[in-house]
C-alpha cells in the first residue's frame, strides 16, 4: 500500500506543472478571451435594447404627431363649418333685409298707387257731378223734345 501512496504522490507531484498550466490557461481565457467576449456581447445588447427603445420613443413620437395632425385637421374642419355657417347666416340675413326693403318699395308703390287712384276718383266724381245738371238737360233734352221745343 505503501508503493501506491508512492505512485499517487508521485503522480501529484508530476500532475502540479500540468495544473499549474491549466490554471495560467483558465485565467489566461478569462482575461483575454472571455471578458472581452462578454463585454462585447453586454454592448451589443444595450446597443440592441437601445436601439429598440430608440424605435419605441419614434414610434410613440410620430404617433403623437399623427394625434397633433388629427387635431388641427378636426379643429380646421370645425372652423370650416362655423365660416360656412356664418356666411351663410350673414346671406340669410342680407337676403331678409333685401326682401324686407323690396316689400317696403313694394307698400310705398301700392300706397302711391292707391293715393293716385283716389285722387283720380276724386276727380271723375268732382267731374260727373260737375257734368251731371248738363247731362240731365241732354237727357231730358233727348226723351222729351216736344216739352223742351214747346216751352220755349
Amino acid at each position: 500500500m505503501q508503493e501506491i501512496i508512492l505512485q499517487v504522490g508521485a503522480l501529484l507531484l508530476g500532475s502540479v506543472p500540468t495544473l499549474i498550466l491549466f490554471i495560467v490557461l483558465v485565467l489566461a481565457y478569462q482575461f483575454l478571451v472571455q471578458g472581452p467576449l462578454s463585454r462585447t456581447l453586454r454592448e451589443r445588447h444595450a446597443r440592441t435594447t437601445g436601439a429598440v427603445e430608440e424605435a419605441h420613443k419614434a414610434i410613440a413620437a410620430a404617433e403623437a404627431r399623427a394625434a397633433e395632425y388629427a387635431e388641427k385637421l378636426r379643429q380646421a374642419r370645425a372652423e370650416v363649418f362655423r365660416m360656412r355657417e356664418q356666411r351663410l347666416h350673414q346671406w340669410s340675413e342680407e337676403r331678409d333685409a333685401a326682401l324686407a326693403e323690396a316689400r317696403r318699395q313694394a307698400g310705398v308703390r301700392v300706397q302711391q298707387a292707391r293715393e293716385g287712384l283716389a285722387s283720380e276718383v276724386a276727380a271723375a266724381r268732382q267731374m260727373l257731378l260737375a257734368s251731371s245738371d248738363q247731362l240731365a238737360l241732354q237727357v231730358v233734352g233727348a226723351v222729351l223734345p216736344q216739352v223742351a221745343g214747346g216751352v220755349r
